[in-house]
């Protein structure tokens, strides 16, 4: 069984971890430090997973809007 180590140290692995950073991490970004949202403010999972769901929604809307801009 392969460990996750030796599947991002293969090439293939390499060149598919290297895109995470122009797709993944920005999104992360742009909440935690424009939205500043560097920690939930509700309790409970049901709660968190709502809070979570209305930032991605925010981040996925400012998308849009700027892409028709």
């Amino acid at each position: 069984m392969q460990t996750m180590k030796d599947k991002i140290d293969s090439p293939e692995g390499r060149r598919q971890y290297s895109k995470r950073l122009g797709c993944v991490e920005p999104v992360f970004g742009n909440i935690t430090v424009n939205k500043q949202m560097n920690r939930f403010t509700m309790r409970g999972k049901e709660k968190v997973n709502a809070q979570w769901a209305m930032f991605s929604m925010l981040h996925n809307i400012e998308k849009l809007r700027n892409y028709l801009d």
